[in-house]
């Protein structure tokens, strides 16, 4: 293991030069590359460092032991080197964990896709409620939540959201939340007092960068048209809407968020790498699904994921079990203990 993380800390040496060299520099795409990797060991670095350090102190402590006579310093080095064992034994686990082979997409940017399943108006309401969730716990960590493309209803609640999430290791935290969603609740429409139960799905694509998927220009079809919905005298005098279509794989994407023409194009690319990408993607997952008799984050949508049940305000993560009873604090974003569980589970 020290090997390994002798290793790690050489290549984290060797990323802090790159980063501080102006040729690099000049190279933004390169360097933005760099700095990702450097901030990526940061932590495996930093407790390493520490490690050592306590190891040190082990050593010393030995020497003293097997050279002094003072009884009086003999008992210090005794209690130092007790408590030196404790913290290293403590670290030693902390850095395997660390070590632990990491999805090589975990500091993407994601594409967050959330569609009203089964409970008509309000499935669509629930979905509201979800990106409005994560919009919450996206801005708490200081991320940026950006709208791709939307479908409301008039009730206040989406068909289908789809949004970019940018920030820092965003896909590491959200690649749980793929799934199902079923919510158990009074509908507002129900006079009856009847508790409903609907579904939503949400999908957590990984951002795909230019140089993960090669799309050849002339495999795509380009449609423009007029926007719909709210946003002054340019929806529907303007054909700023943007609509693309992979002529291999019969994928579609449509942008029309924004006033330019040619800034809706540059979403749907983002938005069609993603989900070019994501194709190959899901064929990895399965196949570690495969060779496991579980998987936390396999991104099956077709999985019941969670519960969110408001009669005993009670979030139930079905892959791990898992039961909390704050439900008006989760749906405002507070999200992180659920996720850190998952996190453990899949460790494990």
């Amino acid at each position: 293991m020290l090997d390994k993380l002798q290793s790690v800390e050489d290549r984290y040496m060797d990323l802090e030069n790159k980063i501080s060299d102006p040729d690099v520099i000049a190279r933004q795409d390169e360097w933005q590359k760099y700095t990702r990797a450097h901030a990526r060991l940061g932590g495996i670095v930093e407790k390493y460092r520490e490690y050592k350090a306590v190891l040190l102190n082990i050593s010393d402590a030995e020497n003293i032991l097997s050279e002094k006579n003072d009884l009086e310093l003999l008992q210090m080095a005794q209690e130092e080197l007790d408590g030196a064992k404790k913290q290293a034994a403590l670290l030693e686990q902390e850095l395997k964990i660390l070590l632990l082979p990491r999805d090589e997409n975990d500091d993407k940017n994601v594409m967050l896709e959330i569609r009203g399943g089964a409970g008509g108006d309000e499935a669509a309401l629930f979905a509201g409620a979800l990106i409005r969730m994560y919009s919450r716990y996206a801005e708490n960590r200081g991320w940026k939540v950006e709208f791709l493309d939307a479908n409301p209803t008039g009730l206040g609640g989406f068909k289908e959201v789809i949004v970019m999430i940018q920030g820092n290791s965003v896909y590491s935290r959200l690649k749980y939340e793929s799934g199902v969603h079923r919510v158990q609740r009074i509908p507002e429409t129900e006079s009856s007092g009847r508790i409903h139960t609907s579904t939503v799905t949400v999908a957590v694509l990984p951002e795909a960068e230019e140089v993960d998927v090669e799309i050849n220009a002339n495999d795509l079809r380009i449609d423009t048209y007029c926007a719909s919905g709210a946003g002054g005298q340019h929806v529907n005098k303007t054909e700023s809407a943007v609509r693309i279509t992979h002529l291999p794989t019969n994928i579609v994407v449509q942008c029309q968020d924004e006033k330019s023409q040619l800034k809706n194009k540059a979403k749907a690319m983002i938005e069609l790498r993603s989900r070019i990408y994501n194709m190959e993607y899901q064929k990895y997952l399965d196949e570690i699904a495969s060779k496991r008799k579980t998987m936390v984050s396999s991104g099956d949508r077709s999985a019941k994921i969670r519960t969110y049940n408001y009669p005993q305000g009670r979030i139930t993560d079905h892959r791990i079990n898992y039961t909390i009873y704050n439900l008006s604090a989760f749906m405002d974003g507070d999200i992180q203990d659920v996720i850190d569980h998952l996190i453990i589970a899949e460790n494990a």
